[in-house]
């Protein structure tokens, strides 16, 4: 029996044809059958565009990461919405830029959900054509509605934004709680020791970075010096739950296995998996395996074990015999950073490895380093493998995937640039607004503008180029990829264009644009 699969936009997009029949008996051919895709969502956390092997990385090797930039679509303008990770991962799941949204900006681990219940997102919209769906690892997109119990169910959460299943850490492995929650509630929690947690002020007795340097064997650079879980201290202040909480070293292998089984568990109909992994965000805590492999510290031997688990995981696919029926996407919510609050050796060992490739900037930056990040879609049989310059950014995801399954719901920012995504188009957005930590720049075509921002021009705790400056910058990137020659001056008009037509989807919530007199 051969499988044939067409594609076709408006309709079920993938037909399935039984040919049970040689040409000369055509009426013994059986009728044409619907099929959705499963769609899963591969998604890194600070992994930079220069560190994987298949954009260039020559210091380490990502064969699995590789396999799939190899095989399928790898975009080499392909973005996140920002810089940093609530406001990536809200754009991601939501279609909408997240500057919409004043609350989408890095959290607290006791933050509300950012994403209004009553708001259209991906899982919703993959739900109501028949998915099952499902959300495994970082969520950071908050809880609850302002006080959250953690001793009791947790909502309103990912379930309550269109996840049938969800298995979360709450916000970030360097953040409390350092638990998992499964549909809602705490896994493995014991009500005898229950959950507490404050970002304001401590526990009384309980020990924290900032007064207890003995008992810490990740010692903390900036900002990472409150409570203390597994000898690493945290942002934040929690108390109790012993049982509940993390392994930080089986982290990585127990996310793997929870996706794992989710596939497993769901193969027998259409399945959307969020499979958000925490590497190489800090603390960096590889499993004893992996720990000296990639000779750069403990970001290296992450960023290999990240590749092992995505490996793993297509491996999984390919058991289960669903890998010719799955769309997976790949990418990170923002460029990387190497001393983002503990001292672990990744500037000392860094040796000739460039986490940003050829980019300028990194995490929290406006330079390009920032936002444009590795993103790839694979679909083994169903897209040939190629190189695409085409200009996509994740907020596109949720039309074109809705175009993919036949929906007509669209979200406010999001384009359809399925035939884009399939490998079929190059023409890809015209126009992207990017975003890092609540400031905000322009691109259009080959040419990127940011706006001036007060502040500094590099932040001294992590070392990168935050794109603040006194006057408008402006880069071609055809010409200019490392954006080194600042074109404002030399082309006043093209920089005018630039910022009207930024003021035409910003409006006035980019406060400090002004026109700009023409010289």
């Amino acid at each position: 029996m051969t499988k044939i699969y067409t594609l076709c936009k408006g309709t079920f997009p993938v037909l399935l044809l039984s040919l049970v029949a040689s040409c000369n008996n055509p009426q013994a051919q059986s009728p044409a059958t619907p099929e959705l895709p499963n769609i899963v969502v591969i998604y890194l956390d600070d992994l930079g565009y220069g560190d994987v092997s298949a954009y260039g990385a020559t210091e380490i090797s990502t064969p699995h990461m590789d396999r799939l930039a190899h095989g399928g679509v790898r975009f080499t303008n392909g973005y996140a919405s920002s810089a940093t990770c609530t406001p990536s991962r809200y754009a991601l799941l939501t279609g909408m830029y997240p500057w919409r949204n004043k609350e989408a900006k890095i959290l607290p681990g006791t933050a509300p959900l950012v994403i209004d219940t009553a708001q259209l997102t991906l899982a919703k919209l993959l739900k109501s054509k028949g998915y099952h769906t499902g959300v495994v690892g970082k969520w950071h997109l908050g809880l609850g509605s302002g006080e959250v119990n953690w001793n009791e169910q947790i909502a309103p959460g990912p379930n309550q934004v269109g996840f049938d299943y969800s298995y979360i850490m709450a916000a970030t492995q360097d953040r409390v709680p350092t638990v998992y929650i499964e549909n809602g509630f705490v896994a493995g929690l014991d009500p005898k020791d229950p959950i507490q947690v404050d970002y304001e002020q401590n526990f009384e007795g309980e020990p924290t970075g900032k007064d207890n340097p003995e008992l810490l064997r990740m010692p903390w650079h900036h900002g990472h010096n409150n409570s203390i879980v597994n000898g690493i201290p945290r942002i934040g202040f929690m108390k109790g739950g012993k049982a509940a909480q993390w392994k930080d070293e089986q982290m990585a292998d127990h996310f793997l296995s929870k996706a794992q089984a989710y596939v497993k568990a769901y193969k027998e109909e259409p399945f959307f998996l969020y499979y958000a992994l925490q590497q190489p965000h800090v603390p960096r805590t590889p499993h004893p395996r992996f720990v000296g492999r990639s000779g750069m510290g403990p970001r290296g031997d992450v960023i290999l074990e990240a590749d092992w688990c995505i490996g793993a995981f297509v491996q999984t696919l390919e058991e289960e015999g669903l890998l010719e029926n799955t769309l997976i996407i790949f990418s990170s919510d923002n460029g990387p950073v190497l001393n983002d609050g503990y001292y672990d050796e990744a500037v000392e060992k860094l040796g000739e490895h460039k986490p940003s490739g050829p980019l300028r900037g990194g995490k929290y930056s406006l330079f390009e380093a920032g936002t444009r990040v590795p993103f790839v879609t694979y679909w083994q049989g169903q897209i040939e493998p190629k190189v695409s310059q085409a200009l996509v950014c994740q907020l596109d995801l949720l039309s074109s995937l809705a175009s993919l399954v036949g929906s007509e719901q669209q979200a406010q920012d999001s384009q359809d640039l399925l035939e884009v995504f399939l490998g079929k188009s190059e023409e890809g957005r015209a126009q992207l607004v990017i975003e890092a930590t609540s400031r905000t720049a322009f691109r259009e075509g080959d040419w990127v503008m940011i706006p001036p921002y007060e502040g500094p021009a590099v932040s001294e705790q992590v070392n990168i180029e935050l794109g603040n400056a006194e006057d408008y910058q402006l880069y071609n990137l055809e010409e200019d990829l490392g954006q080194q020659h600042n074109l404002a001056e030399a082309h006043p008009q093209k920089l005018e264009e630039m910022i009207q037509h930024f003021q035409q989807i910003r409006g006035e919530a980019n406060e400090g644009i002004e026109a700009l007199e023409l010289k």
